[in-house]
């Protein structure tokens, strides 16, 4: 997938928004002098589809794009990345779609259902997490694969499913889990529980998930980078409202949220 410059994305959902300011068009009457022209307003619902390891940051960007955009309300669908490309294929009506690996971007753009190019806006790497106090003593990868231990990792479909198996295939070691989720919350889910002694997440969500759960970092997850693209759905039912939402998410707010909550730069 070819990466688009990010200032060509706010550029085009910028002129989309002055052109619906302004109504022009060949012929079009020109505008009444004594008024003065006003900013066109993002209004409406803009449905994003987005990867559950987003959850936490696109809730808060979608807070402050409300904010920045009065009369605009944002509305999520949260759920692993394969999951929701086979809701857009089936016709699910969205405005905007993220996902957490290009695999299944590349799926949603073949499934005809995408609109424009899609643009990188964040990286993420794997973690291991674990409940508070680390029952289990995991220090390092290979002890997930240990007699015993607990392990639940996300399906193989799933990004980070996909990352684990990677991970896997480079170290050598694998695993047994005893659950495979449908996405990175579900994983922390059974992990913060304590039904299982360790989990592979992102470090975004042992970092969102706060006190809920500890983590154990480990050098190998370094070679395996999730890159996450966002992109428009083609005859979404607020086009304006989610190219101005990717505009955000890729442009300096956007940016600095991301930032603070773990994701790397793409």
């Amino acid at each position: 997938m070819r990466r688009r410059d990010k200032l060509s994305i706010v550029g085009a959902a910028l002129a989309a928004v002055l052109l619906a300011a302004t109504g022009c068009s060949t012929g079009a009457a020109a505008p009444d002098a004594s008024q003065t022209p006003t900013k066109h307003a993002i209004t409406g619902t803009i449905t994003v589809f987005a990867a559950a390891s987003l959850t936490t940051t696109f809730t808060e960007l979608g807070r402050q794009f409300e904010k920045a955009n009065p009369g605009s309300t944002v509305k999520f669908s949260f759920a692993g990345s394969s999951d929701l490309v086979t809701q857009l294929g089936g016709g699910a009506p969205a405005d905007v779609f993220a996902s957490a690996d290009e695999k299944n971007m590349k799926k949603a753009v073949s499934a005809d259902v995408t609109s424009g190019d899609p643009v990188d806006f964040a990286t993420n790497v794997l973690a291991i997490t674990v409940p508070p106090g680390n029952p289990a003593h995991i220090t390092a990868w290979a002890d997930l694969a240990k007699p015993g231990v607990k392990t639940v990792v996300c399906a193989p479909q799933v990004p980070c499913g996909a990352a684990t198996a990677t991970v896997e295939a480079n170290t050598g070691v694998t695993l047994t889990p005893v659950s495979q989720e449908s996405s990175v919350t579900d994983v922390l889910g059974k992990v913060s529980s304590g039904e299982a002694d360790a989990g592979v997440v992102y470090v975004t969500d042992v970092k969102g998930a706060g006190k809920s759960v500890d983590s154990v970092p480990f050098p190998e997850a370094k070679d395996v980078v999730n890159t996450y693209p966002v992109v428009a759905i083609r005859q979404g039912p607020n086009a304006t409202g989610g190219a101005a939402f990717i505009a955000y998410v890729t442009g300096p707010e956007g940016r600095r949220t991301l930032e603070a909550a773990g994701f790397g730069a793409p």
